[in-house]
């Protein structure tokens, strides 16, 4: 690449940053990590490769740990002297902001030390995009690796670090200071800038394994900059680079029948608001419709809160109402000017311009990614949210979307560039119900005592002609049929606008065809009109030139047959008493989501009551898997194997060790128990659960946290564990727990946890670490004990706790697993974990009840009650302000 970008982007007359040549890299090669506080933190790593250093900005810095791949966007390269600056690059300069040497040092290629070899394997893994490297820092040391990320024009990479007795899970960040000057970025910012005089890195020895000494900041470079090649960050600040592109056209998704899994494309909620792009200035912001219509009166705090974000971007995103549940309202939105109900916030979901960078090109996880480092946490700035995602998992996350009465989702391929002003099969559009854009064309008579109009005539354009798609008359309460009814008088027009006559039962008052709602349908007839068409609101962002009847598109994946992707039923109770599964003898060949899966001895007994086979038990849990994969993907899993049935001893196995295939995921994850990484399997999919069903895996026991936060639980949880005393009493004590929650202002969601007690889950978002978590845990369980003493503890020993129900509230610690949702257990009537109401929670109440027969039913028509445990979380500091003023 060379030095021509990184002195094209820079005025060296204005800024003390080196001109630099390029030279060749003798010896030891050498690198160094700048912090640079531009207008966002950031840390830029660079390697001496071909005589300049190779730079990569890296938005959220180093890791430590195996299991967490860092986004590092390639920038230009930079003169091998950058690599002895810290200090201040003056505003008005390219990546203005202060800079420390967060850490230097030496490197070489994993494969030898020796200096020629190594440079020559660099250089090719430099081009391949697959560069392996051993770094010996103050704070980075052992094997990392940079790959660039398939698809991309070249610049998006991933820094991962490799298993070696270097790699941890604490956050090296954390390491604020300077390894030169000892200064922080404060220090620097404050002018408490230590100088010292020039020294030389002195050539590592091939074969010895201690860093080397960084370069110190020479003392003839005042206030020596930071990385301005960070223009490929998040955090740039850039005055020059590509211009800002004005008045784009969103990027449009075509609909889609039905949600999929695939593991190259993100999945996000679709949120029922207006589509809205922003170009922020500095403090100039211009907020405007899909068709160019300024949003910027219409919603002043969402203009002003990003103002407040000091850079110059473009943003692709969503305005939307949010009602008390938090769930996006498009008639909330539409009426809020009129009633004031409703919280209004940009959700942001893609970034097309920072910073002098134009990103439309770059793939969509980049921008996100990009677009995650930029936007300022939840609580800072509640106006601007970031729209979150997930990868690969479309079906699971649509059954969320449904249970919790969403609109659906949008499916994007994850290496999409951004096409402005196209309708796009890179993204999908996915609704839970059938919904359509229709111009307004006329509205009918009212019958009876209605006022106003009885209904609206509702067109699409066909090849340049409206025709009309049918009536819609229900949606409108009193205040918003008037409001419509007059907002057309202006409108009306003798002509009809469709070159087609229109039949009604009721007199037609035409109208121009300017204004463009939102309606709800069952379905499409044979006459291409809708059937029971619901008023949603006006869409005030839309032209009606572009509405059109959206036809529905198949997803972009190979169906699987039939027989490996309906889930089977539970066998006839008839083969049970027999003993067998229901299947053709012992063993079966299974293809799930393209794996093998060889089943073995699906006629054996576990439980001799019942006739309940290990093929019962698979069959449940292919039944079951859509309800429970979204409470076991990305947790790691304690298996608990009772492979010869319920009558004889189980055994739990942490250890994947080399037992699973190389499809299912697994993570090595450090124990302080055993002191060593311990490999654990990670349930992604159908195929794994029927896999650990086959290992004899009765039982089925998450992490309480996932993989990207393993510090952060995703929930805690109350244990109600009766010893020798009614479940009558455990009930009891589980209202006494929901009304302690009720006092706190935390939510609650109870299940039986498929023996004698009850599990009750309080929904945490991953916002706080388990130790915040497990003491919330000890303040409820300990109110709840002042509540009901007569007959709770929360003692731990058994032996001082006969005849109470135990208020477990240890089980909130990294590695404590609890029987999942829907997991049977191994005992007998083959009992289940089944998520509750609160109504259900009273006496009577048998947790015999829901079995492997019982429970596929009773999921298909409750619904799973437990989605709710994945949501948003509580406010854990204004619980505590709750209780403590009661």
């Amino acid at each position: 690449m060379g030095l021509e970008e990184y002195r094209r982007k820079r005025d060296l007359n204005r800024t003390p940053e080196p001109a630099g040549k390029v030279e060749r890299s003798v010896g030891t090669l050498r690198f160094v990590v700048h912090k640079h506080a531009a207008s966002h933190l950031h840390y830029d790593f660079r390697l001496e490769i071909n005589g300049v250093l190779k730079s990569w900005a890296i938005p959220k810095g180093p890791s430590l740990d195996p299991s967490v791949k860092r986004l590092a966007m390639m920038v230009e390269d930079h003169p091998y002297e950058y690599g002895d600056f810290e200090g201040v690059i003056p505003k008005g300069n390219y990546g203005a902001g202060e800079v420390i040497i967060w850490d230097a040092g030496t490197f070489h290629a994993a494969a030898t030390k020796e200096p020629e070899l190594s440079l020559q394997l660099l250089r090719e893994g430099l081009q391949k995009g697959d560069l392996k490297f051993v770094l010996h820092g103050e704070k980075l040391n052992g094997e990392f690796a940079l790959v660039r990320i398939k698809g991309d024009k070249g610049n998006s990479w991933l820094l991962i670090k490799k298993k070696d007795q270097f790699a941890g899970t604490e956050d090296v960040t954390l390491q604020e200071r300077s390894v030169v000057s000892n200064a922080t970025i404060e220090d620097v910012r404050a002018g408490r800038m230590p100088r010292r005089p020039a020294a030389q890195v002195q050539d590592e020895p091939a074969g010895t394994d201690s860093p080397a000494s960084p370069h110190p900041p020479s003392p003839s470079s005042p206030g020596s900059p930071g990385s301005p090649g960070s223009a490929g960050s998040a955090s740039s600040t850039v005055r020059g680079g590509a211009p800002m592109p004005h008045q784009l056209p969103p990027m449009l998704a075509t609909s889609a029948a039905e949600s999929f899994n695939d593991p190259d494309w993100l999945f996000e909620i679709k949120l029922d608001g207006y589509r809205a792009l922003a170009e922020v200035s500095g403090s100039e912001v211009a907020l405007y419709s899909r068709n160019n219509l300024s949003f910027n009166k219409k919603f002043s705090t969402v203009v002003t809160a990003l103002a407040s974000l000091g850079v110059e971007a473009v943003l692709d995103g969503e305005v939307v109402a949010l009602d008390d549940s938090g769930r996006s309202s498009f008639q909330l939105l539409q009426n809020y000017r009129r009633t004031g109900r409703g919280n209004i916030a940009y959700f942001v979901f893609d970034l097309l311009y920072l910073n002098g960078v134009d990103l439309r090109n770059q793939p969509l996880v980049a921008r996100k990614e990009r677009l995650r480092a930029l936007l300022p946490d939840l609580p800072d700035l509640p106006d601007i949210r970031y729209s979150d995602h997930v990868m690969e998992y479309g079906r699971q996350f649509f059954e969320l979307v449904r249970q919790n009465n969403l609109e659906g989702l949008l499916a994007k391929r994850a290496t999409s560039t951004y096409q402005a002003g196209r309708r796009s099969k890179d993204w999908l559009k996915i609704k839970v119900r059938l919904q359509q854009e229709a111009v307004i064309c006329g509205f009918t008579q009212p019958r009876r005592s209605r006022k106003g109009f009885g209904a609206l005539v509702l067109g699409v354009y066909e090849e340049d002609r409206l025709v009309c798609i049918g009536f819609a008359g229900g949606g409108f309460d009193e205040a918003g049929l008037m409001e419509m009814y007059h907002l057309l008088q202006p409108l009306a027009q003798e002509k009809s606008p469709f070159q087609q006559p229109v039949a009604s039962d009721m007199p037609i008052t035409w109208v121009r065809p300017e204004l463009v709602c939102e309606v709800e349908f069952s379905e499409w007839t044979a006459e291409n009109v809708m059937r029971h068409p619901i008023y949603l609101g006006l869409r005030e962002d839309k032209d009606p030139k572009s509405v059109v009847r959206e036809m529905v598109v198949s997803p972009p994946v190979t169906p699987q047959p039939a027989a490996a992707s309906e889930p089977p039923s539970l066998p006839r109770q008839a083969d049970r008493k027999k003993g067998v599964s229901g299947k053709k003898g012992a063993e079966e060949l299974l293809i799930l989501g393209g794996h093998r899966l060889e089943l073995s001895n699906l006629d054996k007994v576990f439980w001799p009551d019942q006739g309940y086979t290990k093929g019962d038990v698979i069959s449940y849990y292919r039944a079951m898997a859509h309800a429970m994969l979204p409470h076991l993907v990305d947790r790691p899993e304690s298996l608990y194997r009772t492979p010869n049935g319920i009558t004889m001893p189980g055994f739990f196995q942490k250890e994947a060790g080399e037992l699973p295939p190389s499809w299912i995921t697994t993570r090595e994850i450090y124990s302080k128990h055993v002191d060593k990484n311990i490999k654990f399997f990670v349930c992604q999919d159908e195929a794994t659960l029927v896999y650990m069903a086959n290992l004899g895996c009765i039982e089925i026991n998450p992490w309480l946290s996932r993989l990207q936060h393993l510090d952060y639980p995703d929930y805690f949880v109350i244990d109600l564990d009766p010893e020798d005393i009614p479940f009558a009493k455990v009930i009891e004590t589980a209202l006494a727990v929901r009304e302690v929650l009720d006092l706190a202002g935390a939510i609650g969601f109870p299940k039986t946890s498929g023996a004698t007690g009850i599990h009750i889950y309080v929904p945490l978002g991953a916002k706080y670490d388990y130790d915040a978590a497990g003491e919330f845990a000890r303040v409820i369980a300990t109110l709840v004990h002042y509540k009901v003493p007569d007959f709770t503890s929360i003692l731990r020993s058994p032996k001082l706790r006969q005849k109470k129900v135990y208020l477990d509230f240890l089980q909130n610690k990294p590695g404590q697993t609890l029987a999942a949702p829907y997991s049977i257990r191994p005992r007998p009537g083959a009992t289940v974990s089944a998520p509750l109401r609160w109504e259900e929670v009273k006496p009577g109440l048998d947790p015999g009840q829901f079995t492997i027969a019982t429970m596929p039913r009773r999921l298909e028509h409750m619904g799973d009650l437990f989605a709710g445990v994945l949501g948003p979380g509580i406010d854990l500091e204004q619980c505590i302000e709750n209780l403590e003023r009661r």
